[in-house]
């Protein structure tokens, strides 16, 4: 029997066509038992490289290939021709290297050059590029099947001479056979053709799915490609399920009239071994200057930076650095180091901000000397084997934060030191979630979107389906009952992980000694980016250098907060140059104060590092390190040691130098690196491998380590029994050990930003608002820290504001940039505008002065309502009043402008500066409470005042808390607040109910509220945008940020009716003898019919209710004063009971 190789296969690359992984199609091909297999996705490589390692490691010869999309005339003519589709099919294998090489060309071509709907060639370059390749006639949509399906006989094989003469013996007819009529009819024809022709036979199954029931899957991917439903009868559907990965017998079978077609598969086979040489590095060349070898220059580099960054160089500094040059030269990454100096110090020389280190470089005291990184190594401890290591060949990682409104420029840069061709940003794929998979398959199937909605959100993120289904009583039950939803997910299934989509990558950039098409084909997205075909491990395969360029917004923050200090305060603040021992920058982290401040701002982050408060930069490096999953038992003994509820021991002496820092606890793995290098005599490098070991938890790799260990230590004088207790405790914590050298680099990032918010608020916090300019959540957010924090902010002014926050005055100037509907251009033009002639005076003379092809009505609306627009003549209402006719007359004025002749009104005006010749009409301004809504709107804030502001009397009469005072409360607390409700969503929950979720906000803050379904039926009336309510609820601090869960909702309006209760609340520290004696003197001279209730909190975690019996209290604004001023305020409310 003929050992059949199938040549043409579609993998998942063949984005929502193919449906099936490459693991599943080697699988397939190992089990029944083929010598070889193809890959050949449509008019890419994207998975070239990932099938070509994993068919090796399964001993399966790999033949890469591609369908390619062949252009009916010239790739660059992008225009349908009549009668001819937009190209034709084409199966190319590649043979050798050289094969490989063209095809990657050929496909790079495709997409830069013939993307018309696909990405084409054309038959230009196939002469061009035709050397080491296979060529097979195509699927039905080739052109000489095509041809002859037209009858077009002599065309067809005009074609076939034209193929025949470019590759010769390596041209091959294919034939296909998926029980479709008009395809046997053509396969007749194919046969005839290759008899005249002498051009040889080939039987391929066009093969998209592994199994003939996977059929419907791929169908359902074809619906989810093309946006439409199965029941949908003018769609794109294969008319056959025969498109599987047919066994050798199969194949012989339905090919038996043919069998020299099946025999030249494996021909075909045995003529294509190409040979990757995978593992091997290609650096980019570093062109030194002067004549210096690479290891030359990057020592001179070194020194250069020693008085700089070691006034004082030691001894220990100069091992250090001719150990790190040693292994850099070794390892042959003399040239790596080069090349990020080089366009980091471009960066520099440009005053782009890079982050002062990122991940395990910032170990390397040789990228510390160059201005890699910003961090001294060996005042941390941090050790350059975590990023180098001499004993393991894996080729490290260098990534770098840039101010991420800047980093093009950054790789502009890239580009043009190292050529436009060698330089490219890499490609990544998403692919089929669970919750998507599900989505999309109900699409298709036209199940209701409620339906959809309600069961995907059954599934946990990041969970398999199947594991969903196990975990859910719910989901099983549904699927027992609906056969619909089975079948849904039973096609979810099939599709799941499959790749959707490629996109670009956020960070990582790929630079390449010579033309990146010798190494990868090319895409280009449709943002119009040019990405590399192959992900980032393919890239790592191939041995090209990756590095991740990572935008950093928080150095957007501090780029525009050292410019703005600058502007305000003439002062240029250099934060190399700082303490890192500011007294205010500890007080703020402590307080988590840290909205804004980098890696801290979470409710989770801001919980630990109140009971951490840190008091040094070490206790910071710590919290970034401790905020992590990992066991409770390390963050517990940190905080527990440090604040000296716990006695810090050390099983050995030598460990307490070690561990002294981290108050004994094991929270590094530089840690346990070094112990295992001072207790047991590990090089450092042997260290790191134990590291990693310990990290794995591999039961074979821990015993060897262990033994050594124990052995090393021995000779150290540590005995077995003790020496086997610090390994134990070693390998509990390093799973989860942080790399210190990335957590010292982003404490100190987190350390910049609390002293920029500590010592110039006003300018830190106009560099956060513009930072978050389009996201009115956060603005919101930022603006609610900002009022904490005394800071005031004016409302938009034509003739102050700015694109972005500015300081003025002490104070903030609300942004142009902020307000809906008001682009960049328009700012831009109305900015110049004011800066060359002046302030505008009014209505009219902005649309005088100002482009008109850059503002619209719109906008002027939105200027106008969100009060940019109050410092000039007229109210709001006759502002909006006179928009057209300020319009048509600016227009007028630009026709006569552009005839070259100004009106003589226009002559009058520009003599009388304008106002006086205008005319607002007569009419009453808009309510306070529309400008308001206008604000709220436009802004995502009130600006000019707060609907709230009128009852805060009585607000504070019958709501318990703030907002604002939610933040030091405890999980599940019983709550009581009351506030407008805004952003009002609804879903429904698990059985079909709805339930509601919605923002309340007071007259300081702001809070996420969910009503369950029980609630929500029966308040629905209550729960409308804008409705004042008083929410009665617990807290939900397992949240973050932190939620309320409503148990009932009343409205402020109504709530006077039923709330006829005093309560007063004591907090534990106002429980004196002195307080309470007072209190009672207070309440005998405030008598009335109200019941008083006493909650009195006697610890953090036990509160009491008391009623009294005896006394009945009135109620007055005097009363709540006295009271809360003895003991606090939201003390005293009325409620219901």
């Amino acid at each position: 029997m003929t050992n059949f190789v199938h040549l043409h296969t579609h993998s998942d690359y063949s984005l929502l066509d193919g449906a099936c992984s490459i693991s599943q199609l080697i699988n397939q091909a190992y089990k029944l038992d083929m010598p070889a297999l193809a890959l050949t996705d449509h008019g890419n490589l994207f998975g070239a490289i990932d099938f070509y390692q994993k068919a090796k490691k399964r001993k399966l010869k790999p033949i890469i290939g591609c369908e390619v999309y062949v252009a009916p005339t010239s790739r660059f003519k992008k225009k349908k021709i009549g009668g001819q589709p937009t190209a034709y099919h084409l199966t190319l294998l590649a043979k050798n290297k050289k094969g490989y090489e063209n095809l990657m060309e050929l496909i790079t071509g495709g997409y830069l050059e013939g993307f018309y709907y696909h990405p084409r060639i054309d038959k230009e370059l196939l002469s061009q590029k035709g050397e080491g390749l296979i060529a097979l006639s195509g699927c039905a949509k080739g052109e000489i099947p095509f041809l002859l399906s037209q009858n077009k006989v002599d065309k067809a094989k005009e074609i076939c001479q034209f193929y025949k003469n470019l590759y010769g013996e390596d041209f091959y007819l294919e034939v296909q056979d998926v029980g479709l009529e008009f395809q046997k009819k053509i396969n007749s024809s194919l046969a005839n053709l290759s008899q005249e022709l002498s051009i040889p036979l080939v039987a391929t199954n066009d093969v998209h799915y592994l199994n003939k029931e996977d059929a419907q899957g791929q169908d359902v991917l074809l619906c989810i490609q093309t946006g439409k439903t199965l029941d949908d009868t003018n769609r794109l559907k294969f008319s056959s399920s025969e498109l599987y990965f047919r066994s050798s017998e199969e194949m012989e079978k339905t090919f038996s009239h043919l069998p020299q077609a099946i025999s030249n598969a494996e021909l075909i086979s045995e003529k294509c071994n190409l040979e990757l040489e995978l593992g091997k590095i290609h650096l980019p060349v570093y062109r030194t200057p002067d004549g210096h070898n690479l290891d030359e220059y990057l020592r001179k580099l070194c020194q250069e930076g020693l008085p700089h960054c070691y006034p004082t160089a030691s001894t220990s500094v100069e091992q250090r650095l001719e150990t790190e040059l040693s292994i850099i030269s070794k390892a042959g990454y003399t040239g790596y180091f080069l090349i990020v100096w080089d366009f980091i110090s471009y960066a520099k020389k440009k005053k782009i901000l890079i982050g002062p280190g990122r991940g395990s470089v910032t170990g390397s005291i040789v990228a510390y000397l160059l201005g890699i990184t910003n961090i001294n190594p060996l005042a941390y401890g941090l050790l350059f084997e975590r990023f180098l290591n001499p004993e393991r060949t894996a080729m490290p990682d260098i990534d770098i934060d840039i101010q991420d409104e800047r980093r093009n420029e950054v790789i502009s840069y890239v580009r043009e030191k190292y050529g436009k061709e060698n330089v490219a940003q890499i490609i990544t794929f998403g692919t089929m979630a669970a919750r998507a998979a599900v989505r999309d398959v109900g699409r298709v199937l036209g199940i209701p979107y409620s339906k959809v909605d309600h069961i995907a959100k059954l599934i946990p993120f990041n969970t398999e389906l199947k594991t969903a289904i196990e975990q859910s009583p719910e989901l099983k039950e549904i699927l027992k009952e609906d056969g619909k939803i089975k079948t849904l997910f039973e096609i979810a299934q099939r599709i799941e992980g499959f790749t959707r989509h490629a996109s670009t990558h956020a960070a990582g950039v790929v630079i390449a000694p010579d033309k990146l098409t010798y190494y990868t084909p090319l895409y280009r997205t449709n943002k119009n980016e040019i990405t590399t075909q192959y992900e980032m491990h393919s890239i790592e395969a191939i041995g090209l250098l990756k590095m991740d360029f990572l935008g950093l917004k928080t150095l957007n923050v501090i780029g525009d907060a050292l410019e703005i200090i600058k502007k305000n305060k003439g002062k240029e603040v250099d934060l190399d140059r700082i303490s890192l021992e500011d007294k205010k920058a500890y007080e703020l982290l402590s307080q988590a104060e840290t909205l804004g401040v980098f890696q801290v701002e979470s409710r989770g982050m801001q919980d630990l590092i109140k009971k951490i408060h840190p008091e040094r930069f070490e206790d910071l490096i710590a919290v970034l390190a401790l905020y992590r999953p990992g066991p409770l038992r390390m963050m517990d003994d940190f905080i527990d040691r440090k604040q000296g509820r716990s006695k810090i021991e050390y099983l050995h002496p030598k460990l307490e130098p070690i561990l002294k820092e981290t108050y004994g606890v094991i929270l590094y793995q530089e840690q346990v690196m070094i112990i295992a290098n001072i207790l047991a005599d590990f090089s450092l490098g042997e260290a790191d491998i134990l590291r990693r070991a310990m990290g794995k938890k591999i039961p074979q790799l821990m015993d060897q380590q262990k033994d050594k260990f124990i052995e090393g230590a021995k000779k150290k004088g540590i005995s077995p029994s003790l020496a086997t207790r610090i390994f134990e405790l070693m390998a509990y914590f390093a799973g989860y050990g942080f790399n210190k050298s990335h957590s010292t680099g982003y404490a100190l990032i987190s350390y910049q930003t609390a002293y920029l918010k500590a010592n110039y608020p006003l300018e830190f916090m106009a560099a956060l608002l513009t930072s978050e300019i389009e996201n009115t959540d956060k603005l919101a957010l930022y603006i609610n820290e900002c009022r904490r924090m005394d800071i005031k902010i004016l409302p938009p002014d034509i003739n102050h504001s700015l694109a972005n926050f500015m300081v003025e005055k002490n104070k903030l100037r609300f942004a142009l940039g902020a307000i809906k509907n008001v682009g960049k251009a328009a700012i831009s033009s109305i900015l110049r505008v004011r800066e060359k002639e002046g302030h505008f005076s009014s209505i009219f003379d902005f649309y005088r002065r100002v482009n008109p092809k850059t503002v619209n009505k719109r906008m002027i609306e939105s200027l106008i309502k969100s009060g940019a627009f109050d410092c000039l003549e007229g109210s709001r209402a006759q502002n909006l009043a006179v928009i057209d006719q300020a319009a048509e007359k600016a227009a007028q004025i630009q026709q006569d402008r552009e005839r070259g002749q100004l009106s003589f009104l226009e002559t009058l005006e520009k003599r009388e500066s304008g106002p006086s010749t205008e005319r607002f009409p007569t009419i009453e301004e808009v309510s306070k409470e529309t400008k308001l809504a206008w604000e709220k709107e436009l802004l995502g804030i009130y600006i000019s005042g707060h609907p709230l502001e009128k009852y805060r009397k009585r607000i504070s009469r019958y709501a318990a808390h703030s907002i604002k005072d939610l933040s030091g409360m405890r999980d599940e607390e019983k709550i009581r607040i009351v506030g407008i409700i805004s952003s009002l969503t609804s879903r429904n929950d698990r059985k079909g109910k709805r339930m509601g979720f919605f923002t309340l906000e007071d007259l300081d803050s702001q809070i996420e509220v969910l009503v369950f379904s029980s609630l929500y039926e029966k308040r629905t009336s209550y729960i409308e945008e804008g409705k004042l309510v008083l929410i009665k609820g617990k807290l939900d601090t397992a949240s973050d940020p932190p939620k309320v869960i409503a148990e009932e909702i009343i409205l402020f309006s109504k709530i006077k009716d039923i709330a006829h209760n005093l309560h007063i609340d004591i907090k534990q520290e106002e429980l004196k003898e002195k307080n309470l004696l007072r209190l009672k003197e207070l309440l005998s001279s405030h008598k009335g019919k109200h019941a008083l209730y006493l909650h009195l909190n006697l610890s953090q975690d036990e509160k009491i209710i008391i009623r009294s019996k005896t006394m009945k209290m009135g109620f007055s604004d005097s009363l709540i004063s006295e009271v809360e001023n003895l003991i606090g305020t939201h003390s005293v409310w009325l409620g219901e009971e």
